[in-house]
């Protein structure tokens, strides 16, 4: 059973209020509770919807909800009543960070805005993580990871590599994923400047802006250059028909020949040396052009042997290549078992909970899992606890 640690990282002082539900805001104030921040889970009176998904042990206590929520506290509150919101202004007053993802609108029309929160507080940061840019004709539409990646263009080009098009989601919230991890680092980057200026500031994360950047980094291709004016899109690597795990005599593999040298040997080892002496497959710049061949020819090699029987001769060759593991077989993971990745932990209500370790490393001040995810509303005392300590004070 792993221990609990105090709290260490490079945020280790910074408070965090967090308002926001789901996946998107929780994972941002997750990575931030990793590195040392105070973060405080203002959930309504019900809680976090997520607490409520399967599968669970408690009605508020899912393992999606599990995983998206140590190193925090929760206190629950009902901002419509002036009392209650009243307190949080109270925490905010002292923050570092506001973190939510309600439209912007609806911040406003609570008088949660920024303008109206700057008055109190000079130096917070102010993120907001939701669907569209307020300054675009999209601005307060619904926004669900599914939605986002219909619109980024990721449905499409998951699509574009079947024999028959056929749009489709990945099987994983992405968008709300990365959407939060941008977030981390707007919030970290605008702490490090209010180290310099003394002043916070609002920073915004859209999700649809946020994934058609990140979508197109590599799929930009001819609509790099605005002279042509029907440029074909999509990296043509990756999206081609065959760049898939292959089908050995007894599984599959992940192989991936990517230089000149890499082609090389593995056409020779598999018995097909004249294709190594193709200009159209050694020449890097005609390469991309005959790739969907290329990975054909791999396709219908990998068939010939098992699986070990490859690793045996890729391993030899230096070819990249992986063995595809399932989810569950992460878990017996030698390299992740080797580094103590799975932490495991008594939870006071849920029983021993297993966790990911945190994976970014820092030398000298280390990110740690200080807190177990809590119940719903389970550190309601913190804001009478504040009132009591500043009149004794």
């Amino acid at each position: 059973m792993d221990a609990l640690h105090q709290p260490s990282g490079p945020l280790v002082g910074v408070k965090v209020i967090d308002l926001s539900s789901v996946v998107m805001g929780p994972y941002t104030s997750q990575i931030l509770g990793d590195m040392g921040a105070d973060v405080l889970k203002v959930e309504s009176v019900d809680g976090d919807v997520f607490r409520y998904t399967a599968p669970s042990k408690h009605p508020t206590m899912s393992a999606s909800f599990i995983q998206l929520n140590r190193n925090k506290q929760s206190i629950s509150l009902n901002l419509k009543n002036v009392e209650e919101k009243a307190k949080l202004l109270e925490l905010i007053s002292s923050a570092d960070v506001l973190l939510y993802n309600i439209r912007p609108k609806s911040m406003t029309k609570l008088g949660l805005d920024y303008a109206s929160l700057q008055e109190i507080n000079s130096r917070l940061i102010y993120c907001g993580v939701y669907g569209f840019s307020e300054d675009g004709p999209y601005s307060g539409k619904p926004a669900y990871d599914d939605l986002i990646q219909a619109m980024s263009g990721l449905a499409d080009l998951q699509g574009r590599n079947k024999t028959e098009y056929k749009p489709e989601y990945l099987n994983t919230v992405i968008a709300d994923k990365v959407t939060g991890i941008t977030a981390a680092y707007a919030i970290a980057m605008a702490l490090y400047e209010r180290e310099k200026s003394g002043l916070g500031q609002a920073v915004d994360v859209p999700m649809f802006e946020t994934m058609v950047s990140f979508n197109l980094m590599e799929h930009m291709a001819e609509a790099t250059f605005t002279d042509n004016p029907k440029p074909n899109m999509g990296y043509g690597r990756v999206l081609s028909k065959s760049r898939k795990p292959h089908q050995t005599k007894d599984g599959y593999l992940g192989i991936l020949p990517y230089t000149t040298a890499q082609w090389e040997r593995f056409f020779i080892l598999s018995g097909l040396e004249h294709h190594a002496k193709e200009e159209r497959f050694m020449n890097p710049a005609l390469r991309g052009q005959n790739i969907d061949e290329m990975y054909n020819i791999l396709s219908e090699t990998m068939k010939t042997k098992t699986t070990e029987e490859w690793i045996a001769l890729l391993k030899d060759a230096d070819i990249p290549m992986a063995k595809v593991n399932t989810v569950e077989s992460l878990l017996e993971d030698e390299h992740l078992k080797h580094i103590g990745f799975f932490k495991t932990y008594q939870h006071p209500t849920e029983g021993n909970i297993r966790l990911t370790d945190i994976p970014t490393k820092f030398s000298r001040t280390p990110g740690t899992i200080f807190r177990l995810p809590p119940n719903l509303n389970q550190d309601a005392g913190l804001v009478n606890l504040k009132k009591k300590c500043e009149k004794a004070s």
